[in-house]
């Protein structure tokens, strides 16, 4: 990784990758190209953050918090990109979603291992409510992860992408492969009804 990628995790991102861009950017990976590994990590690292906030439970912020627990884990997953491929669109940022909510649960596990770890000041902590929670309510988080995990690959990106990572329809369309705004809103709605029906049923 280039000495300079620390400063790419704090950089705006830019908007979705293309499939075709992020298969590029991936593949000059795998050949040790530094430059590339940071442009797609100063994509990834905002938006996996804002997808995390509010996930890591107050009880384990004292040990680490999301910012640092997205960028050890991103790090590590780096490691193990020469064998991933891209099988749909979205599929690095599902692969990196799931790595650091793999990290989140061992970090619950540990804490309830340890009861009496210290908690991080009161001042310190992050009380602000994640774009899900304000959508759904906190109390319907879990059904919500439930119900998300039993869709189809493509309606849990359009859910994501648009509840979580707040994208525009247009940034959407880049993201889900679609024509058009309307086209990316489309799928939204169908991705919306599938997953309300997942939480009633499920």
């Amino acid at each position: 990784m280039a000495d300079d990628a620390g400063a790419e995790f704090n950089r705006p991102a830019e908007g979705p990758l293309s499939a075709d861009a992020t298969v590029e950017l991936l593949d000059r990976v795998k050949q040790g190209d530094h430059e590339a590994l940071d442009r797609l990590l100063a994509r990834l690292m905002p938006l996996l953050r804002r997808w995390a906030h509010g996930r890591l439970p107050q009880s384990a912020r004292g040990m680490q918090d999301t910012q640092d627990l997205v960028q050890d884990t991103v790090v590590a997953a780096v490691k193990r990109l020469n064998s991933f491929e891209v099988r749909h669109q979205g599929a690095l940022q599902a692969y990196l979603r799931q790595s650091v909510m793999n990290r989140i649960r061992d970090l619950v596990r540990y804490k309830q291992r340890r009861p009496n770890q210290i908690e991080l000041p009161e001042q310190l902590a992050d009380r602000g409510a994640s774009p899900l929670q304000e959508a759904i309510g906190a109390e319907n988080t879990e059904r919500y992860e439930h119900a998300l995990q039993r869709l189809e690959p493509a309606d849990r990106e359009a859910i994501i992408g648009r509840l979580e990572l707040l994208y525009t329809y247009d940034e959407l369309a880049v993201s889900l492969n679609k024509p058009t705004a309307a086209a990316a809103r489309m799928a939204v709605t169908r991705a919306m009804k599938r997953l309300a029906h997942e939480m009633r049923h499920g």
